[in-house]
């Protein structure tokens, strides 16, 4: 092997380089007037500052400095940071006045550096800092937490969007599998993040990672090290599954993977609260598709097995409406497994169910439930409804149960996300279309115009 390729010869360079990187932060000390300024004014000196070294130093002065803030403090900096280094309306106005004058190429130039929020430009030096990318995925973190309360912090949530969905564009992202033999603080962090079906014990973990019908993957970025960005867990089957307890039993019988038909996407996490809206997981998803592919000729069937989130949420809001069917439902109590497949109780939550995942749109004429428009969105198609797949006490409260199977049929995984993109339509299978017709044929027979789908099924 080469030795600039080698495990060894990384790990040398990578030593040097933080040596060199300490030295370098010890090595420029903070002039005295700056090293007590407020900090939004060591930002604006970060703006001026022409020395690399020095503003590598600076940099990561700050971000140190903030990491030290309380939340009343962290809320004024950044408040500051979105108004003192706004874009100058004066030079913006005289930047088109003269392309209007002068339409040439380095016009157009002028306006778009004078457009330009100079807090994007403070954002980019702070980045310069060891660790800078994680620092500032953290600020963005406390942004989001405090934008709902302070609107003003608007425009400085759309320049850090901006630049974080240039930083972590996927031809920075990193696909590794993530399995037993993984380091120790990185299978600390999926217990820590697994957000759908959470890991109780290191044997849990365990059965999700070291039989070999089961693969978990993750997305990971260059300047995080091991911190995942997402990442998802897939089990191997010879049919599409309707239950998740029976998924992730310990003593379930091992399946030889070659044999399996069916790759079953049954928990997907993010990672990294301020990495939100920062979409990678259509990316995760195709590529594992991918790499499972390669790996297993075989796999004929791509599915999730997947939560309904806000489905009981929005029941209990739809019977406090005096939705006619919501309070039938409601009224009947929580389901269980003596409601065989042909009782009226179980078939009215089901409609109800085909209802907010098809029907039930937000403002923007979205999905209302998240999960559903991501995986839509992404492409897939939705499958089937299962019952009880989820009766744990989070899965009752959440869904009363309920669970659903997305299907990704690679041939037609664009079609249907450019059809939801533009038009907001969504591909259902005949049994979903089903459920919902027969919703609509027990109501006042009007046809609900958000019900923009498309059966493609067979």
């Amino acid at each position: 092997m080469p030795f600039e390729r080698s495990g060894l010869a990384r790990d040398i360079l990578e030593s040097l380089f933080q040596r060199w990187r300490r030295s370098g932060r010890q090595a420029v000390a903070p002039a005295p007037a700056l090293a007590d300024a407020p900090l939004i004014d060591r930002a604006a000196a970060l703006l001026e500052e022409r020395s690399q070294s020095s503003g590598v130093h600076l940099a990561a002065e700050i971000l140190d400095a903030y990491a030290e803030l309380d939340e009343a403090g962290r809320h004024d900096f950044l408040r500051a940071l979105g108004t003192r280094f706004a874009p100058d309306p004066g030079a913006i106005r005289a930047a088109l006045a003269a392309y209007d004058a002068d339409p040439t190429p380095a016009r157009l130039s002028a306006v778009t550096h004078a457009a330009e929020a100079p807090r994007q430009e403070v954002l980019r030096r702070l980045n310069q800092a060891s660790a800078g990318t994680a620092s500032l995925v953290a600020m963005r973190a406390d942004l989001l937490r405090l934008l709902p309360h302070d609107p003003a912090l608007a425009a400085l949530e759309d320049d850090m969007v901006h630049l974080l969905r240039s930083w972590f564009n996927r031809g920075f992202l990193v696909l590794r599998r993530i399995d037993w033999s993984s380091p120790a603080d990185l299978l600390e962090r999926i217990i820590r993040y697994e957000a759908v079906h959470s890991i109780a014990t290191w044997d849990d973990l365990r059965a999700r990672l070291l039989p070999p019908d089961r693969r978990c993957y993750g997305f990971f970025h260059p300047a995080l090290g091991d911190e995942p960005l997402i990442f998802v867990e897939v089990a191997l089957c010879a049919d599409v599954p309707d239950s998740i307890p029976a998924l992730l039993a310990q003593d379930r019988a091992v399946l030889d993977p070659q044999a399996a038909r069916v790759a079953v996407f049954y928990s997907i996490s993010n990672c990294q609260a301020g990495l939100a809206g920062i979409s990678f997981g259509q990316f995760l998803i195709k590529q594992v598709v991918e790499d499972l592919g390669a790996e297993f000729p075989n796999l004929a069937t791509y599915v999730t097995l997947s939560p309904i989130p806000g489905f009981a949420r929005w029941l209990n809001s739809a019977g406090e409406r005096g939705d006619a069917a919501a309070v039938d439902a409601l009224a009947q109590g929580l389901p269980d497994p003596s409601w065989r497949e042909d009782d009226p109780r179980r078939q009215a939550l089901l409609r109800l169910a085909a209802r907010y995942l098809l029907a039930e749109r937000d403002a923007k004429g979205r999905l209302r439930d998240p999960v559903a428009r991501f995986h839509v969105g992404n492409g897939a198609r939705v499958e089937r409804l299962c019952w009880l797949a989820d009766p744990g006490p989070r899965g009752m409260v959440q869904s009363h149960g309920l669970m659903v199977n997305y299907l990704y049929d690679l041939a037609s995984v664009e079609a249907n996300h450019n059809a939801y993109a533009r038009h907001r339509v969504v591909n259902a299978s005949g049994p979903l279309h089903a459920l919902l017709a027969d919703r609509q044929s027990r109501s006042t027979g009007k046809r609900d115009s958000r019900a923009r789908l498309v059966d493609q099924s067979a």
